[in-house]
């Protein structure tokens, strides 16, 4: 997206949000660009200025940000390190994300707070959850790093639990090369079909690559919509903003039944 945060942020007032307050999920590779690992500062600027236009709609929004750019605790586990060790240098891998991402959002002018869930006081906020819902509730732009804290569990399962713990009403789920989700590796089988919506239950028993199966579950039960969709620009702002693109993942409620 090339516009201007100002020229945004005018064409977000008037428009109203398809949600409250929601969670934005980032992989770490898509903060990568075209490079092989690291942070390109063009792509992060892009989305730092999607969400600030979604928070001047009137969304207060949270992040969660993945790690896999730097390291990726399982794929240093299958290398025979231990798996816990591998666990927590991946969540401080996150923690290099949500500060450069706080970085390029404070640059625009936006207000944030980095809430970090292994302790590293001078960089970061222990994560509180009343404090955070304070935090968004003032305008602020929350950024999770470090998972849940615990090894075992991926950033995807820490996005469903913090996107439950502040009352989040969906989660936002950007993807890289994919337009959302597929019943197969579309990026290995031309053949793979195009899911446009399914219910999390189907995403377990098939398989499909949305979020872990723990993430997934706890979705599942407390009935809260992912919304998957390519990680291109513009995007982050239309899917806030209620257009319909990439998949949705949800369990209808018995009322809609």
């Amino acid at each position: 997206m090339s516009a201007h945060p100002e020229e945004l942020e005018e064409q977000a007032r008037g428009v109203t949000p398809a949600f409250s307050r929601a969670l934005l999920k980032l992989s770490g590779e898509s903060l990568m660009g075209d490079r092989e690992y690291g942070v390109d500062p063009r792509t992060l600027g892009t989305i730092a200025r999607e969400v600030l236009a979604v928070q001047a709609a009137g969304t207060e929004i949270a992040v969660v940000v993945g790690g896999g750019n730097f390291y990726r605790g399982m794929s240093a586990a299958a290398e025979g390190m231990d798996r816990a060790t591998a666990d927590y240098a991946g969540m401080l891998a996150t923690l290099l994300n949500a500060l450069a991402l706080q970085d390029a959002l404070e640059r625009l002018g936006a207000q944030t707070r980095v809430q970090s869930a292994v302790t590293v006081s001078e960089v970061a906020e222990p994560y509180i959850r009343r404090r955070a819902i304070r935090h968004l509730e003032k305008g602020r732009v929350v950024i999770f790093a470090a998972g849940t804290g615990n090894p075992f569990f991926t950033t995807d399962t820490a996005a469903a639990l913090r996107a439950l713990e502040i009352g989040a009403e969906a989660i936002l789920m950007g993807k890289n090369g994919v337009a959302g989700v597929y019943d197969g590796d579309p990026r290995l089988d031309p053949d793979a079909r195009f899911l446009p919506e399914l219910t999390h239950l189907e995403a377990i028993e098939r398989g499909l690559r949305v979020m872990d199966t723990t993430a997934l579950s706890l979705c599942m039960d407390n009935n809260l919509p992912i919304y998957v969709f390519e990680l291109a620009e513009g995007n982050i702002v239309r899917v806030a903003f209620g257009e319909r693109i990439g998949t949705i993942v949800q369990t209808p409620t018995e009322d809609a039944e």
